[in-house]
């Protein structure tokens, strides 16, 4: 493949799906003159996430829509020969799921449905039940969405499936109930960029983390959008301010160096983990 330039959005997207593509196109043609193989929009970019964790409004929910709706195609037109991951509602028959899509110009080339629910998300989504990755013109990719990076089975699930890119795509907010005054020293702030480096070194992987910023309902978004390195090591980044976080890189080649001695998915040893004393 050779270099890649990857970029991580850190946006503000709420319940008017016809901004939202208004927007959408601003991104991503400021990220085609950029030169960008790979762009990483943040959980719900269509249609926003919810405006409270704890109690959902059912009445206030995002809208529902499917691979088939007219927004998600207007997303793979623009994508062009640009690889595209984003977020939406996803309506299933009778469920609804946090979903999210990766296209190009060609059509959808991989999706995944959000597994972890944190607080009272259950009350609104259905949970998906897997992690797959799935070959792109940009390497092999695999998915996850916000709350599944928390847990490290998910991302090395998709590092043993032979993705070398992970997209994480976040509707993160800052503590619902411990909130500092400041987002940068807000503890959810700190938890999202140790899971975003940690998964990245954890899994000697290329970790694409987007984010949601600004206000939706009681929810405050941080924002930290990033692109980090085989070895746990932040190429780029954007603050809590809306922003493109782009950086270069060789996949293949920072993959293969980062394992060239130390191979963690080759030196497991599932067999002791079951073990009890």
């Amino acid at each position: 493949m050779g270099l890649v330039r990857i970029g991580a959005v850190a946006a503000h997207f709420g319940r008017d799906l016809d901004r939202a593509l208004a927007k959408l196109e601003g991104i991503v043609a400021a990220a085609r003159a950029g030169g960008v193989d790979l762009l990483v929009l943040p959980d719900a970019t269509l249609g926003g996430y919810l405006s409270d964790l704890r109690r959902p409004d059912p009445t206030a929910l995002p809208p529902a829509l499917t691979e088939d709706s007219f927004e998600v195609g207007r997303v793979i037109a623009m994508a062009g020969p640009m690889v595209i991951c984003f977020g939406y509602a996803e309506e299933a028959g009778a469920l609804l799921y946090n979903s999210a899509l990766c296209v190009s110009g060609d059509g959808i080339l991989g999706r995944h449905r959000k597994v972890h629910q944190p607080a009272g998300e259950s009350l609104v989504y259905a949970a998906g039940d897997g992690f797959d990755a799935f070959e792109t013109p940009v390497g092999r990719v695999g998915m996850l969405i916000d709350y599944d990076k928390t847990f490290p089975e998910a991302a090395r699930s998709l590092a043993l499936d032979g993705a070398t890119v992970l997209a994480c795509l976040s509707a993160w907010p800052a503590s619902v109930t411990d909130r500092a005054s400041r987002l940068p020293q807000d503890r959810q702030s700190r938890l999202f960029d140790l899971y975003d480096c940690a998964r990245a070194a954890e899994n000697q992987v290329v970790w694409v983390s987007s984010n949601q910023t600004g206000v939706m309902g009681g929810l405050r978004f941080l924002g930290q959008a990033k692109v980090v390195g085989p070895g746990g090591d932040i190429l780029a980044r954007t603050t809590s301010k809306g922003g493109l976080a782009v950086a270069e890189i060789d996949v293949e080649t920072e993959v293969t160096r980062s394992r060239r001695v130390l191979h963690h998915l080759q030196e497991l040893s599932p067999v002791a983990y079951g073990r009890r004393r």
